[in-house]
């Protein structure tokens, strides 16, 4: 057995589990496109002023010792599971003497977290058009061979097959490019409130307490 076929019958041996995966990779840019809709819906009530009424709040309720009180004031502003178990640990560390190296990791974790995330559709981008193309050219060989034979409806549905294989892999690069660029906008912003809430939940007041104001709002709400 000689090189050229060898390497043939490797390409042959590919070319189903690369339609598989063609097709696998345009169901799951499908589900990351309606889930992407799904974390755009619910980020559509984001407001700055209400995170810092909320913050001031839970600063509050935290100098009165209401942890799962302080906890319950964030929650509404946390957009994923990621982000509610950013602000617990947060919450949780608050207070301890080593409270800021602990929430600083726990921020890193929590970024480290949400890289993965991205990580799913940024392999799609790279993935999609190299299966395209590997789907493109797998098939080609074959038709070659019908058409040198002048068997027209083997050449017919290879050149179908190369040219759809093409065609969902450049959509898949496509849709998950996009997806992609908007989850690195949204999951910036929301490193950016959890650092803010981390920053203002340990940073001391002038005095030492809580303002008069704060105090007198809410260290007596129930």
């Amino acid at each position: 057995m000689t090189i050229e076929n060898l390497l043939y019958d490797v390409s042959d041996a590919l070319r189903i589990p690369v339609l598989i995966l063609a097709l696998i990779a345009l169901v799951v840019v499908i589900v990351e496109t309606g889930s992407l809709l799904v974390e755009l819906r619910r980020r559509r009530y984001r407001s700055l002023a209400r995170l810092e009424s909320a913050v001031d709040q839970c600063r509050a309720q935290l100098a009165a010792g209401q942890s799962a009180e302080a906890l319950r004031t964030l929650r509404p502003f946390a957009w994923n599971m990621l982000m509610e178990e950013a602000f617990a640990g947060i919450v949780e560390q608050i207070g301890r003497p080593d409270a800021e190296a602990r929430i600083a990791k726990r921020l890193a974790e929590y970024d480290y977290r949400s890289l993965r995330r991205l990580e799913r559709t940024r392999v799609l981008v790279r993935m999609g058009p190299a299966l395209g193309l590997m789907g493109t050219l797998i098939p080609l060989s074959p038709a070659l061979a019908g058409l040198a034979d002048g068997d027209v409806a083997t050449l017919t549905d290879n050149l179908r097959v190369a040219f759809s294989v093409t065609v969902a892999g450049l959509l898949v690069g496509a849709i998950a490019f996009g997806i992609s660029l908007v989850r690195d906008r949204l999951y910036a912003q929301d490193f950016s409130d959890v650092e803010y809430v981390a920053a203002c939940l340990t940073a001391p007041y002038p005095d030492g307490g809580l303002p008069a104001e704060a105090a007198a709002t809410y260290v007596g709400a129930p």
